[in-house]
Protein backbone atom coordinates (compact mmCIF):
# COMPACT_ATOMS: atom_id res chain seq x y z
CA UNK A 1 0.00 0.00 0.00
CA UNK A 2 1.46 3.35 -1.05
CA UNK A 3 0.64 6.17 1.30
CA UNK A 4 -0.49 9.39 -0.10
CA UNK A 5 2.01 12.19 0.67
CA UNK A 6 -0.36 13.90 3.35
CA UNK A 7 -0.65 10.58 5.27
CA UNK A 8 3.72 10.76 5.19
CA UNK A 9 3.39 14.29 6.50
CA UNK A 10 1.33 13.11 9.77
CA UNK A 11 3.15 10.00 10.28
CA UNK A 12 6.58 11.68 10.04
CA UNK A 13 4.89 14.69 12.65
CA UNK A 14 3.62 12.18 15.00
CA UNK A 15 7.21 10.49 15.38
CA UNK A 16 9.16 14.03 15.26
CA UNK A 17 6.39 14.95 18.42
CA UNK A 18 7.10 11.53 20.03
CA UNK A 19 10.75 12.25 19.58
CA UNK A 20 10.31 15.54 21.61
CA UNK A 21 8.30 13.93 24.15
CA UNK A 22 11.41 11.23 25.00
CA UNK A 23 13.92 14.40 24.82
CA UNK A 24 12.03 16.32 27.08
CA UNK A 25 11.24 13.89 29.41
CA UNK A 26 15.21 12.72 29.17
CA UNK A 27 15.65 16.30 30.51
CA UNK A 28 13.59 15.63 33.75
CA UNK A 29 15.34 12.43 34.55
CA UNK A 30 18.69 13.21 34.32
CA UNK A 31 18.96 17.21 35.18
CA UNK A 32 20.12 16.06 38.82
CA UNK A 33 23.52 14.44 37.20
CA UNK A 34 24.59 16.90 34.20
CA UNK A 35 24.45 20.55 33.12
CA UNK A 36 22.15 22.46 30.76
CA UNK A 37 24.79 23.43 28.33
CA UNK A 38 26.61 20.10 28.39
CA UNK A 39 23.16 18.60 27.37
CA UNK A 40 23.33 21.49 24.45
CA UNK A 41 26.61 20.51 23.38
CA UNK A 42 25.64 16.99 22.85
CA UNK A 43 22.65 17.79 20.94
CA UNK A 44 24.32 20.21 18.49
CA UNK A 45 27.52 18.01 17.96
CA UNK A 46 25.91 14.95 17.80
CA UNK A 47 23.22 16.82 15.24
CA UNK A 48 26.37 18.70 13.06
CA UNK A 49 27.95 15.50 12.73
CA UNK A 50 24.60 13.58 11.28
CA UNK A 51 23.89 16.68 9.30
CA UNK A 52 27.31 17.06 7.26
CA UNK A 53 27.26 13.18 6.54
CA UNK A 54 23.89 13.62 5.28
CA UNK A 55 25.40 16.54 3.36
CA UNK A 56 28.27 14.52 2.40
CA UNK A 57 26.30 11.45 0.67
CA UNK A 58 24.08 13.52 -1.03
CA UNK A 59 26.54 15.33 -2.31
CA UNK A 60 25.54 18.51 -1.46
CA UNK A 61 27.84 21.79 -1.39
CA UNK A 62 26.74 24.55 1.12
CA UNK A 63 27.30 28.39 0.45
CA UNK A 64 29.44 29.22 3.10
CA UNK A 65 28.55 32.69 2.44
CA UNK A 66 25.76 34.39 4.27
CA UNK A 67 23.95 37.51 3.34
CA UNK A 68 22.35 38.55 7.06
CA UNK A 69 25.75 37.82 9.38
CA UNK A 70 24.35 40.17 12.36
CA UNK A 71 20.88 38.65 12.01
CA UNK A 72 22.15 35.02 11.62
CA UNK A 73 23.77 35.65 15.03
CA UNK A 74 20.65 36.86 16.64
CA UNK A 75 18.80 34.06 15.42
CA UNK A 76 21.31 31.71 17.21
CA UNK A 77 21.09 33.66 20.10
CA UNK A 78 17.43 33.61 20.69
CA UNK A 79 17.27 30.47 19.28
CA UNK A 80 19.66 29.71 22.95
CA UNK A 81 18.00 31.68 24.86
CA UNK A 82 14.25 29.72 24.06
CA UNK A 83 15.53 26.23 25.00
CA UNK A 84 17.72 27.20 27.67
CA UNK A 85 13.97 29.16 29.26
CA UNK A 86 12.54 25.42 28.31
CA UNK A 87 14.89 22.98 29.42
CA UNK A 88 15.43 24.87 33.06
CA UNK A 89 11.12 24.52 32.67
CA UNK A 90 11.22 21.12 32.56
CA UNK A 91 12.73 20.22 35.61
CA UNK A 92 10.57 21.36 38.30
CA UNK A 93 6.93 21.70 35.71
CA UNK A 94 4.54 18.83 34.14
CA UNK A 95 6.02 18.17 30.56
CA UNK A 96 2.50 18.63 29.28
CA UNK A 97 2.18 21.87 30.86
CA UNK A 98 5.44 23.56 29.98
CA UNK A 99 4.75 22.23 25.92
CA UNK A 100 1.46 23.74 25.74
CA UNK A 101 2.29 27.07 27.41
CA UNK A 102 5.28 26.86 24.67
CA UNK A 103 2.44 26.50 21.77
CA UNK A 104 1.90 30.14 22.06
CA UNK A 105 4.70 30.39 19.91
CA UNK A 106 2.40 30.81 17.09
CA UNK A 107 0.87 34.03 18.84
CA UNK A 108 4.10 35.52 18.67
CA UNK A 109 5.13 34.76 15.39
CA UNK A 110 2.12 35.79 14.14
CA UNK A 111 2.74 39.23 16.04
CA UNK A 112 6.12 39.21 14.80
CA UNK A 113 5.12 39.01 11.20
CA UNK A 114 2.98 41.85 11.69
CA UNK A 115 5.64 44.23 13.00
CA UNK A 116 8.52 43.04 11.25
CA UNK A 117 7.70 41.18 8.09
CA UNK A 118 4.43 43.65 6.96
CA UNK A 119 2.43 40.77 7.08
CA UNK A 120 -1.69 41.40 7.08
CA UNK A 121 -3.06 39.63 10.44
CA UNK A 122 -7.30 40.20 10.61
CA UNK A 123 -9.00 40.67 13.21
CA UNK A 124 -10.06 37.25 13.65
CA UNK A 125 -6.48 35.98 14.25
CA UNK A 126 -6.07 38.66 16.20
CA UNK A 127 -9.31 37.06 18.10
CA UNK A 128 -7.94 33.73 17.90
CA UNK A 129 -4.58 35.39 19.49
CA UNK A 130 -6.23 37.08 22.87
CA UNK A 131 -8.34 33.44 23.05
CA UNK A 132 -5.09 31.53 23.03
CA UNK A 133 -3.24 34.04 25.64
CA UNK A 134 -6.23 33.25 27.62
CA UNK A 135 -5.71 29.77 28.03
CA UNK A 136 -1.90 30.82 28.79
CA UNK A 137 -3.13 32.74 31.73
CA UNK A 138 -5.59 29.86 32.65
CA UNK A 139 -2.81 27.50 32.76
CA UNK A 140 -0.92 29.91 34.91
CA UNK A 141 -3.49 30.97 37.07
CA UNK A 142 -1.03 33.95 38.39
CA UNK A 143 -1.95 34.77 42.02
CA UNK A 144 0.42 38.07 42.23
CA UNK A 145 0.99 37.77 45.44
CA UNK A 146 2.36 34.52 45.24
CA UNK A 147 2.81 34.08 41.59
CA UNK A 148 6.18 31.66 41.12
CA UNK A 149 7.36 33.67 37.95
CA UNK A 150 9.29 30.34 36.74
CA UNK A 151 6.15 29.14 35.64
CA UNK A 152 6.73 31.88 32.82
CA UNK A 153 9.95 30.60 31.55
CA UNK A 154 7.92 28.41 28.56
CA UNK A 155 5.88 31.56 27.59
CA UNK A 156 9.69 33.48 27.78
CA UNK A 157 11.04 30.24 25.55
CA UNK A 158 8.34 30.93 22.86
CA UNK A 159 8.47 34.32 22.79
CA UNK A 160 12.42 34.11 22.02
CA UNK A 161 11.60 30.88 19.64
CA UNK A 162 9.20 33.08 17.88
CA UNK A 163 12.07 36.07 17.35
CA UNK A 164 14.38 33.09 15.67
CA UNK A 165 11.52 32.17 13.41
CA UNK A 166 10.80 35.25 12.44
CA UNK A 167 14.56 35.93 11.77
CA UNK A 168 14.11 32.72 9.71
CA UNK A 169 11.76 33.89 7.38
CA UNK A 170 13.47 36.99 6.51
CA UNK A 171 16.76 35.89 5.87
CA UNK A 172 15.54 32.60 3.67
CA UNK A 173 15.11 34.89 0.68
CA UNK A 174 18.58 34.86 0.78
CA UNK A 175 20.02 32.25 2.65
CA UNK A 176 18.97 28.47 1.71
CA UNK A 177 18.00 25.94 4.49
CA UNK A 178 21.97 24.32 4.37
CA UNK A 179 23.57 28.15 5.07
CA UNK A 180 21.64 28.76 7.84
CA UNK A 181 21.74 25.17 9.15
CA UNK A 182 25.77 25.10 8.97
CA UNK A 183 25.95 28.39 10.47
CA UNK A 184 23.44 27.54 13.12
CA UNK A 185 25.36 24.32 14.43
CA UNK A 186 28.88 26.39 13.81
CA UNK A 187 27.38 29.17 16.41
CA UNK A 188 25.97 27.34 18.60
CA UNK A 189 28.74 24.97 19.43
CA UNK A 190 30.72 28.14 19.66
CA UNK A 191 28.49 29.30 22.13
CA UNK A 192 28.78 25.93 24.18
CA UNK A 193 32.49 26.48 24.28
CA UNK A 194 32.27 29.80 25.38
CA UNK A 195 29.82 29.15 28.10
CA UNK A 196 32.05 25.75 28.89
CA UNK A 197 35.27 28.09 29.44
CA UNK A 198 33.51 30.80 31.65
CA UNK A 199 31.63 28.41 34.01
CA UNK A 200 31.83 24.49 32.67
CA UNK A 201 34.46 23.82 35.84
CA UNK A 202 31.23 24.59 38.14
CA UNK A 203 32.89 27.82 38.92
CA UNK A 204 29.68 29.32 39.58
CA UNK A 205 27.64 26.06 41.66
CA UNK A 206 26.14 26.22 44.83
CA UNK A 207 24.50 23.11 46.02
CA UNK A 208 22.71 25.75 48.16
CA UNK A 209 20.78 26.91 45.39
CA UNK A 210 17.47 25.81 43.63
CA UNK A 211 17.98 22.49 41.79
CA UNK A 212 16.55 24.36 38.73
CA UNK A 213 19.67 26.89 39.01
CA UNK A 214 22.20 23.87 39.80
CA UNK A 215 20.72 22.83 36.43
CA UNK A 216 22.51 25.47 34.62
CA UNK A 217 25.78 26.14 36.52
CA UNK A 218 26.62 22.58 37.72
CA UNK A 219 29.45 21.64 36.71
CA UNK A 220 30.09 19.23 33.26
CA UNK A 221 30.96 16.07 32.76
CA UNK A 222 31.09 15.17 36.72
CA UNK A 223 28.76 12.01 35.92
CA UNK A 224 29.57 11.21 32.39
CA UNK A 225 30.10 7.73 32.77
CA UNK A 226 26.22 7.54 33.88
CA UNK A 227 25.33 10.27 31.67
CA UNK A 228 27.09 9.60 28.41
CA UNK A 229 24.64 7.07 26.68
CA UNK A 230 21.50 9.22 27.93
CA UNK A 231 23.29 12.60 26.32
CA UNK A 232 24.22 10.61 22.55
CA UNK A 233 20.15 9.36 23.00
CA UNK A 234 19.33 13.23 23.53
CA UNK A 235 21.73 13.80 20.05
CA UNK A 236 19.98 11.34 18.26
CA UNK A 237 16.67 11.76 19.73
CA UNK A 238 16.88 15.67 18.59
CA UNK A 239 17.81 14.87 15.06
CA UNK A 240 15.48 12.54 14.18
CA UNK A 241 12.86 14.33 15.39
CA UNK A 242 14.22 17.27 13.22
CA UNK A 243 14.42 15.38 9.92
CA UNK A 244 10.99 14.11 10.20
CA UNK A 245 9.03 17.44 11.30
CA UNK A 246 11.00 19.23 8.28
CA UNK A 247 10.55 16.20 5.81
CA UNK A 248 7.17 16.09 6.85
CA UNK A 249 6.67 19.95 6.20
CA UNK A 250 8.13 19.51 2.37
CA UNK A 251 6.14 16.19 1.27
CA UNK A 252 3.19 17.36 2.78
CA UNK A 253 0.86 20.42 3.31
CA UNK A 254 2.29 22.81 6.09
CA UNK A 255 -1.33 23.63 7.31
CA UNK A 256 -2.07 20.37 7.94
CA UNK A 257 0.88 18.89 9.10
CA UNK A 258 1.08 21.92 11.82
CA UNK A 259 -2.08 20.63 13.28
CA UNK A 260 -1.04 17.22 14.28
CA UNK A 261 2.04 19.24 16.13
CA UNK A 262 -0.14 19.83 19.13
CA UNK A 263 0.01 15.59 19.72
CA UNK A 264 3.23 16.69 21.20
CA UNK A 265 0.94 17.65 24.19
CA UNK A 266 -0.72 14.03 24.34
CA UNK A 267 2.55 12.55 23.95
CA UNK A 268 3.93 14.27 26.72
CA UNK A 269 1.46 13.49 28.85
CA UNK A 270 2.02 9.87 28.74
CA UNK A 271 6.08 9.49 30.07
CA UNK A 272 4.16 12.68 32.44
CA UNK A 273 2.17 10.10 34.32
CA UNK A 274 3.97 7.16 34.26
CA UNK A 275 7.65 8.27 34.57
CA UNK A 276 6.95 11.46 37.02
CA UNK A 277 3.24 10.76 38.16
CA UNK A 278 2.18 14.25 36.41
CA UNK A 279 -1.58 14.23 36.41
CA UNK A 280 -2.69 17.84 34.85
CA UNK A 281 -5.66 19.42 36.78
CA UNK A 282 -9.04 19.98 35.14
CA UNK A 283 -7.93 23.90 35.06
CA UNK A 284 -4.52 23.16 33.09
CA UNK A 285 -6.85 21.08 31.17
CA UNK A 286 -8.93 24.13 29.97
CA UNK A 287 -6.20 26.49 29.64
CA UNK A 288 -4.72 23.62 27.12
CA UNK A 289 -7.91 23.78 25.17
CA UNK A 290 -8.22 26.86 24.54
CA UNK A 291 -4.04 27.14 23.94
CA UNK A 292 -4.95 24.34 21.31
CA UNK A 293 -8.61 25.68 19.82
CA UNK A 294 -6.68 29.01 18.89
CA UNK A 295 -3.63 27.41 17.50
CA UNK A 296 -6.18 25.10 15.15
CA UNK A 297 -7.85 28.28 14.16
CA UNK A 298 -5.23 30.52 13.31
CA UNK A 299 -4.11 27.70 11.18
CA UNK A 300 -6.90 27.03 9.59
CA UNK A 301 -7.97 30.99 9.03
CA UNK A 302 -4.30 31.01 6.94
CA UNK A 303 -5.16 28.23 5.43
CA UNK A 304 -8.21 29.60 3.97
CA UNK A 305 -6.16 33.26 3.21
CA UNK A 306 -3.41 31.28 1.19
CA UNK A 307 -1.16 33.28 3.45
CA UNK A 308 1.27 30.85 5.80
CA UNK A 309 2.65 33.19 8.82
CA UNK A 310 2.59 30.70 11.60
CA UNK A 311 2.56 27.23 10.03
CA UNK A 312 5.29 27.67 7.27
CA UNK A 313 8.02 26.13 10.23
CA UNK A 314 7.22 23.99 12.40
CA UNK A 315 6.95 25.06 16.08
CA UNK A 316 9.22 22.15 17.99
CA UNK A 317 12.44 21.88 15.99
Amino acid sequence: MVLHKTSKGIILTIIAMTMFAMQDSLIKFIFEKSSLYEIFLSRYVVAAILLFGYLKIRKINVNLKTNYPYLTIFRVLFHFIAFSAFFVSLTYMPLATANALFFSCPFFVSMFATLFLKEFVGIRRWSAIAFGFTGVLIVLNPNFSDFDYKSLLPVVSAFFYAASMTITKYTSDKDNIYTQMFYFYLIAILLCIIIFIFMGSGQFYNSNLNPSIQFIYREWFTEFEYTWKFLLFFGFAASIAFVCIFSAYIIASPSVVSLFEYSLIIMSMIPGYFLFNEIPSSRTLLGVSFIISAGLYIYLREKIKDQYIATETPVRR
